[in-house]
Parts: structure tokens; sequence; C-alpha cells
């Protein structure tokens, strides 16, 4: 696809050098294993940016880089600060250099991010923009949903598939314990779909952005985990009815103070009946 060069930011003259002229440099061919797909097309990455909203004074993190076609972008935006977050070598060597250019707005972290707490980079408000690595991308954003109340908005690229997990609503095939634990604690919207061919390498399934943004009261810590445990049980075995999946944490006796029937199945109950069962949770 093409390459549209972001603007370079405010007092920076020289021109970003090709994304795919880095890649070359740095080696940096998508690695399965870090479930790396590079998005190049500065004309989509533009279009996410556009997608997370107004940056004017917001610190954005980013995770996952890469050769830093998004970063470009962000760096293209009016954000007051882009703090990008990289495992692999090859990028963050690549992140340097761009962050050289930047004018002293790019702030380059060599960590695992599922073992970062993002919020302590940067002070808020913070915004976070991601295309995920793909195999780790679930488990880094129930992470983030533990501390929703950090983040003024979260715009993060997702397999359509688990996109749609974080968006279905009840009663649907792709309802579970994620989508509960995103919308318990945020508004959650797909904002854009991607098809395999607008990266390097093309993945085999499409993508899609997600854009959440946490509601103004965020559950304690404390109810957050209770909210983990009554959704693995409840979907554990999606075709149990509530009082055999929840026998372990209260059963019938648990339902019955609820108000909610016994033979019903976890995914049938709404994000607000979930609520209700978890603060009855001992």
């Amino acid at each position: 696809m093409s390459e549209p060069q972001p603007t370079p930011p405010t007092g920076q003259d020289t021109p970003w050098p090709p994304l795919r002229e880095v890649i070359a440099r740095h080696d940096l061919a998508a690695k399965r294993s870090l479930g790396q797909h590079f998005l190049l097309d500065g004309n989509l990455t533009a279009r996410i940016v556009r997608e997370a909203g107004e940056l004017a004074g917001r610190h954005v993190i980013e995770v996952g880089p890469g050769p830093g076609g998004l970063t470009r972008a962000l760096l293209a935006s009016n954000a007051a600060s882009v703090t990008v977050v990289e495992i692999d070598r090859r990028a963050v060597a690549a992140m340097r250099e761009l962050e050289a250019l930047a004018g002293g707005r790019l702030r380059v972290v060599e960590a695992d991010a599922l073992r970062l707490d993002l919020p302590a980079l940067v002070p808020a408000p913070r915004v976070l923009v991601a295309n995920l690595p793909y195999n780790i991308a679930s488990p880094l954003l129930v992470g983030w949903l533990r501390q929703a109340a950090a983040f003024e908005r979260l715009t993060l690229m997702f397999q359509q598939e688990v996109a749609e997990r974080i968006c279905a609503p009840p009663d649907t095939e792709d309802y579970g314990r994620l989508g509960v634990l995103a919308q318990w604690t945020c508004e959650a919207d797909i904002v854009l779909r991607l098809p395999p061919t607008a990266f390097v390498p093309p993945p085999k399934v499409w993508s899609a952005v997600v854009g959440l943004a946490p509601r103004a009261v965020q559950p304690p810590p404390a109810l957050f985990a209770r909210m983990e445990r009554l959704t693995a049980a409840a979907f554990g075995q999606r075709r149990k009815m509530l009082r055999g999946a929840l026998k372990g944490l209260g059963g019938e006796a648990l339902l019955a103070r609820a108000g909610i029937a016994g033979e019903r199945r976890a995914e049938t109950l709404s994000v607000v009946e979930f609520d209700r069962l978890v603060r009855l949770l001992d």
C-alpha cells in the first residue's frame, strides 16, 4: 500500500525516513512469536489517531510501536507527549532514531507491557493508543481495565473476533467474560475495521479498532477481582445453567439473593445483572 508520511512535529523540518527503509535498516521483519503485523499506511494511522479523540494536552502511551507508523501519526497530532513501550530490541533501536527527530516529545521505554504499570509512566490526562500484538492483546486489555480510571480513553486494535467479543451484547455467541469486564468498566464501540491487506505482513484475519471510554465510577480493585472470579466461573462452561456454573461461589443461594433464575445461562445475563451478582459475592 502507499506510505504517506505524517507531518513532522512542530519545529522539526527534517522529514521522517521512509518506514520500509527503517524496517530494512533494523532487520525488522515481523515476528510471529511477538504477534507483530505492522501498519504502514499513513492514511490509516492518521484515521486511528482521529478516532482517539482530542489529544491536545494529553499524554499518549503506545504499546508495541514496531517501526513507528502509528507513532509518527501520534507525533503529528497535538498531543503533549508520546511514550512508546516496546520489548523488541530491533524496534527499540528504530524508535530511538525517531526519538532523536521528535523534538523532545517522544519517550521510548524498553519493557514488557504485561509487567509494566502504564499509568506510572506519564502524568494525567492519559490516553492509550495502540495496534496491539495479537498474541497478548486480551491479557493486556484485562490488566488495563483494572486501571481504567487512570485513562481518559483507550483506542486499541485487535483481531476482529476479539474486538467483537469486547463489544458484544448479551445473548449473542460472542458475549462472554471479556465483554462483561470491558462493558462493566467502559463504554466500548468498534470504530474502524481493517482488512488483512492493510498490514505487513498480512494476518489471516480482519482487524478492528475499539474505542473504550472509562465510566465515571470505577469498581475498586477488590470488586474487580471478584468480577474476574465470577465471570470465569459463569462462562467457564457456557452450556451449564448458572446454578451449576456458580456452585462454588454460592450457586442457588447467591442467584436467589440477586433475583436471577438458576436455570439461566451466563450469556443471557446483562452487565447490570453481573454487577448485581458480584456485589453480593463474598
